[in-house]
């Protein structure tokens, strides 16, 4: 059993700040890559920013140079730091991770977390 638990959301004002975390708990042998993906009313989920387990990273380019996503690979925990919040990063964000249950890793499993809200309004 793996469980993926996100905290950090909540309500901010246009050029405010918020940070994101999530934690993967449960039988976990490794994690390769961790990420953020939000979902907007009306619209398909979609990747906000992506860090493989080396520190590889990729952002999209709408949050690029004001999102920062990290990770601790002992503890099993993504962040995302969101500066310089718009209105249109509004959404229910959520974290997902490539997880290996046993030393087999020639495959692994997808977990996703409950999701957090985030609204950037005036």
């Amino acid at each position: 059993q793996v469980q993926l638990v996100e905290s950090g959301g909540g309500l901010v004002q246009p050029g405010g700040s918020l940070r994101l975390s999530c934690a993967a708990s449960g039988s976990i042998f490794s994690i390769n890559n961790m990420g953020w993906y939000r979902q907007a009313p009306g619209k398909e989920r979609e990747l906000v920013a992506l860090i493989s387990r080396g520190g590889n990273i990729h952002y999209r380019d709408s949050v690029e140079g004001r999102f920062t996503i990290s990770r601790d690979n002992a503890k099993n925990t993504v962040d995302l730091q969101m500066n310089s919040l718009k209105p249109e990063d509004t959404a229910v964000y959520y974290c997902k991770a490539n997880i290996f249950r046993t030393s087999d890793t020639s495959s692994y499993q997808s977990y996703w977390g409950q999701g957090t809200q985030v609204t950037v309004s005036s």
